[in-house]
């Protein structure tokens, strides 16, 4: 017998998260025997998608701005619609080349509403392939709030006239999907819940820090690093600190959070090893993204977690406050964050006690291969 064909589409517009999750789910597909052709939209990341997949790259597009309400090229101009003509081209015919068993598209229909210049004329195309493929939505838990009227009805509909399944890819007693997505009800019968897509444990740190601050893949971290550089020099010089960037910060903002950083503190852009790094770390500071989060709840780390909130975004704020609620995190607010602010979180964290290991789901990535090597089975029986 030959291996089932996925064909898995992502596009990762502002930070790494998206590209990172799906890496991983793709990841374990191709390691439980799945033929998987990863197709990415984004600027390139290095280490992902990973190895043991075929990959199809997209001419890139990434959020013209943080509010993602344009898109632009890899050289930040705004995109035309030859451009975009030409890259629905490219995925049609990807997708016809492929011939999959399975299509999983993340994020969409309830994000990446930017691309259904590609995406409805890739659900048309699955519609009338025969055999017809079985189409999967992959999602994180918690959804962008929508503000405008209709977008979830919208969301809603498109699932039940094109989607065989939707994975949620969380733990149901931390969040439901219902919790942020107020039109569950009329997709229940879709949903089928992964688990947390977190990395596997990682191995005892190579190097150890004592407070580490991380602002992830995205661009608007400088802030952030900035009052942790800052606030190390309010706190006692034997502690050893860790500044990671992220690698899309500008030069000149990385160049500027290089110029006088204390002898205590170590500024890089980025640390293959940092979920290992978080092993050794007594506190964290960072962002609430997904990924993370689940590097977090695989140590006992304390957090101090400072949501994402620019144009809008609600998502990170109510995974930090789902933590807060059940005593893994404290919070600052992304706006007006000064050093001392970091400075009393920091102090607060370092007398918690460390805390016993998080006992929620964390293997998304290999339930989700199994969930859908069964959804293949039930339609061969």
């Amino acid at each position: 017998m030959t291996a089932p064909r996925i064909f898995f589409y992502v596009q990762h517009l502002l930070g790494i998260g998206h590209i990172a999750r799906a890496s991983r789910i793709a990841s374990a597909l191709a390691k439980d025997g799945f033929d998987v052709t990863v197709v990415t939209g984004g600027l390139p990341v290095p280490g992902f998608p990973g190895e043991g997949v075929k990959t199809v790259a997209l001419p890139a597009v990434v959020a013209s701005n943080a509010g993602f309400s344009g898109l632009a090229d890899a050289d930040g101009r705004p995109v035309g619609e030859d451009f975009l003509n030409a890259r629905r081209d490219l995925l049609l015919d990807a997708f016809h080349a492929a011939k999959p068993d399975v299509v999983i598209i993340e994020a969409f229909p309830f994000g990446r509403r930017q691309m259904r210049f590609e995406l409805l004329p890739l659900l048309a195309a699955i519609d009338t392939a025969e055999p017809r493929p079985k189409l999967l939505s992959s999602v994180r838990d918690i959804l962008q709030e929508n503000r405008k009227a209709g977008r979830d009805a919208e969301t809603a509909a498109l699932v039940k006239a094109h989607f065989d399944a939707v994975l949620v890819h969380g733990d149901p007693s931390f969040v439901r999907l219902e919790d942020t997505f107020p039109r569950t009800a009329e997709i229940a019968d879709r949903l089928r819940y992964t688990g947390l897509v977190a990395a596997p444990p990682a191995p005892e740190p190579a190097e150890t820090f004592d407070i580490i601050a991380s602002a992830g893949g995205g661009a608007v971290g400088a802030a952030l690093i900035g009052a942790a550089k800052e606030a190390a020099t309010l706190l006692p010089a034997n502690l050893r600190w860790l500044l990671i960037s992220g690698p899309n910060l500008p030069e000149a903002d990385f160049a500027a959070l290089a110029e006088n950083a204390p002898a205590n503190v170590t500024l890089v852009r980025f640390r293959k090893d940092f979920p290992s790094l978080l092993r050794g770390a007594k506190v964290s500071i960072s962002q609430a993204g997904y990924n993370t989060v689940g590097d977090l709840l695989r140590t006992d780390c304390r957090a101090i977690l400072i949501p994402f909130v620019v144009g809008g975004e609600t998502e990170q704020t109510v995974r930090a406050e789902r933590l807060q609620a059940l005593d893994l995190a404290d919070i600052l607010p992304e706006t007006g964050l000064t050093p001392g602010h970091v400075k009393e979180a920091v102090e607060k964290a370092l007398a918690t006690a460390r805390r016993e290991p998080v006992l929620l789901d964390l293997d998304g990535a290999e339930k989700t291969a199994g969930i859908i090597r069964s959804m293949l089975s039930e339609s061969l029986a």
